[in-house]
């Protein structure tokens, strides 16, 4: 259990939040959520003790043990990969630690052997023989396998080290535990794995997330910070964003009568609730049904981009026609061979595979900025195409101002430029500012800006939630649901893939896989993974 007394943090004279008071209970999973800078990160921090709060206390139950998601993945370099999730189990390391020094002591004393008693008493109740098992465990479950766990973190790679750093906060079933973006540079098995670990979880988890799926997988309730206060609902993601939508849509309906409001509320809350009721991932243990109030729902002021795809022509018959397509690394690693396919009219396809890197080569050798190593691609003469890359850095290296810089992409004049930049929530002297000093997530936005310019009947998307908020995220998703034109995409984010896609198309570096089948379905069919397992050649 985790309790917020009257929390401020204000950093000089801008204040995140103040008069912060909640109660963080056993058995939930609270998704923490807000628009960028609002303030997530922090308030995670704040809660762990990494941030010293303005004002206020947070407090943990009576010999309760918090264990936070570690951003640093150089930290435990000089450690093996099985030590360092021993590690996130404090107590019980530094008992093994200190255990093992005494038995290393060439004078043994009288008093090292009483000590010690008292030490394998305490690493008996801490489950302490079983430690090294228990690690192993959560280790193979992340996807780390048997031949890494006596290396050296040094030797892993990135999206390795991340999944070590999950077993290390998962470890040892801390009370309460602290996750900052846990699905980061996961792949699909292990998102899924992760998502049915915490739903049967019996503690206190605080997330936070841009995976609306994952979000709502786990989530019984939603920290939303917004108008500079940290709210509570009941609920998961897709409850809170429906709602507040709602509930938007009612206080603009100013005819309707209070009744009539309640009873469309009332009707949304049971609509809901039965939806939730039947997912796999709801455990009787959670009490989130019976808590959902009309009187939580509440309009959000968050701002939504407006991203709308239109096309300039309706495409023809003949989209795009891919035969024998291969690409390598530089170094001769094969990241796909014998990639074959036509698109047809209507497709809105995802493209996976184990190595993201095997996508954006597909996508730059159609978009023609990089050359297969094998095979051909055609395009039909009615088809316009506008690319988003996942590596946007080239198109930010100047200082032009974002209506110069956008008017470089386009005709029009700068009313023009700025009613596009409007949409994307750059207004006033943000238009402005310089290309060259943009965020992450103001990049991205520019880039859909410019793919709007062009009008286009078939999108290019390589990992477009990347940098995105998830008020981004979800307008970015609405719009692709209602496009008439060919989407070709790669992304991380299941609800995007689940929602978008008509057909499945997996890169292997031995073929692909060619599904016309919804995304939930092709990742839990035992024949796809039987399938997945011969085409990379698995053991």
């Amino acid at each position: 259990m985790i309790t917020v007394s009257n929390l401020a943090i204000q950093f000089g004279k801008r204040v995140l939040y103040k008069d912060v008071n909640l109660k963080f209970t056993n058995g939930n999973i609270y998704g923490v959520i807000g628009a960028n800078g609002a303030g997530k990160s922090t308030f995670l921090k704040a809660i762990s003790g990494e941030l010293e709060p303005t004002k206020g206390s947070v407090t943990l139950g009576p010999g309760e043990r918090l264990s936070v998601l570690s951003q640093d993945h150089f930290k435990w370099d000089q450690y093996t990969v099985l030590n360092t999730v021993l590690m996130g189990h404090t107590v019980l390391w530094d008992i093994m630690n200190e255990r093992d020094a005494l038995y290393a002591k060439p004078d043994f004393t009288d008093e090292d052997g009483i000590r010690v008693s008292e030490l394998e008493e305490k690493f008996a109740e801490l489950d302490g023989w079983n430690a090294e098992s228990d690690a192993a465990a959560l280790l193979s479950g992340l996807g780390i396998k048997e031949d890494l766990h006596y290396k050296l973190m040094g030797e892993l790679s990135g999206k390795e080290k991340v999944r070590v750093m999950l077993a290390q906060a998962l470890f040892g079933n801390p009370d309460n535990l602290l996750l900052d973006e846990p699905t980061n540079d996961l792949d699909m098995e292990t998102v899924t794995w992760l998502e049915e670990y915490l739903s049967n979880y019996e503690n206190t988890v605080l997330v936070v997330s841009h995976d609306r799926h994952f979000l709502d997988s786990v989530c019984t309730h939603t920290v939303d910070i917004d108008f500079g206060k940290v709210n509570l609902f009941a609920g998961n993601y897709s409850f809170w964003y429906e709602s507040s939508q709602l509930a938007l849509r009612q206080a603009q309906n100013q005819k309707a009568k209070a009744e009539e409001k309640r009873k469309e509320l009332e009707e949304f809350i049971r609509r809901f609730s039965a939806n939730v009721a039947k997912s796999k991932q709801t455990t009787s243990r959670k009490k989130m049904l019976e808590k959902l109030n009309v009187d939580d729902i509440q309009p959000s002021s968050r701002k939504y981009p407006g991203i709308i795809f239109t096309m300039e022509r309706e495409p023809g018959n003949q989209i795009l026609e891919v035969s024998g397509l291969k690409a390598t690394t530089d170094d001769g690693e094969v990241l796909f061979s014998d990639v074959s396919f036509n698109v047809e009219k209507g497709d809105k396809i995802v493209f996976l595979s184990r190595d993201p890197r095997a996508m954006t080569a597909l996508f730059e050798i159609i978009n023609e900025n990089r050359q297969p190593d094998a095979g051909t691609f055609s395009w039909g003469v009615t088809i316009t195409t506008a690319y988003l890359p996942v590596d946007n850095t080239s198109f930010f290296e100047n200082d032009l101002n974002l209506v110069d810089w956008l008017s470089q992409f386009g005709e029009g004049n700068e009313v023009y430029m700025k009613s596009f930049l409007g949409r994307m929530l750059f207004s006033g002297e943000e238009v402005l500012k310089k290309a060259n000093v943009l965020s992450g997530g103001e990049k991205m936005r520019c880039m859909i800006a410019r793919m709007q310019l062009r009008n286009a009947n078939c999108l290019i998307l390589d990992t477009p939630t990347n940098h995105l908020d998830l008020e981004s995220i979800q307008a970015f998703n609405n719009n692709l649901k209602l496009y008439k034109g060919n989407v070709l995409f790669a992304s991380h984010d299941h609800e995007f893939i689940q929602t978008v896609s008509n057909r499945i198309i997996e890169l292997t570096p031995n073929g692909i896989i060619d599904k016309m089948m919804e995304y939930d379905e092709y990742i839990t069919s035992d024949h796809i993974k039987e399938m997945r397992a011969r085409m990379y050649g698995d053991k």
